[in-house]
């Protein structure tokens, strides 16, 4: 996924390292675990809700040029994956999401990266 992500123009390194780190298979419905690394693959999350395409998160994450200092506050947690990335970049991550079940599953799967 890294690879394409730079063929794609991204070279931010820090945003390819923590994209590299962050096993975005485990942010997405095991149904569709096959497409987690596709570059160009929104995917239902359940709630009506979709994890963003990685391209869109490292050229938003990108943008963003988050230093080591920062804090950052994320609005719409949905699978957590985004802020696992902003994790690996940022001081601290606030995250915020209005839907129970989706936070609670965030949650968990951040939780159990540490």
């Amino acid at each position: 996924m890294v690879e394409a992500l730079q063929r794609l123009g991204i070279s931010d390194a820090r945003v390819l390292e923590a994209m590299r780190l962050i096993p975005r298979d485990l942010f997405v419905p095991e149904a569709y675990r096959h497409a987690a690394y596709s570059e160009d693959v929104s995917i239902n999350i359940g709630e009506g809700q979709t994890i963003s395409q990685p391209r869109i998160v490292a050229t938003m994450t990108e943008a963003a040029r988050i230093g080591p200092e920062d804090r950052v506050l994320e609005i719409g947690t949905g699978s957590g994956y985004q802020a696992a990335v902003l994790a690996r970049l940022a001081r601290f991550v606030f995250s915020i999401e209005r839907i129970a079940p989706l936070a609670r599953g965030a949650k968990a799967r951040l939780d159990a990266l540490g």
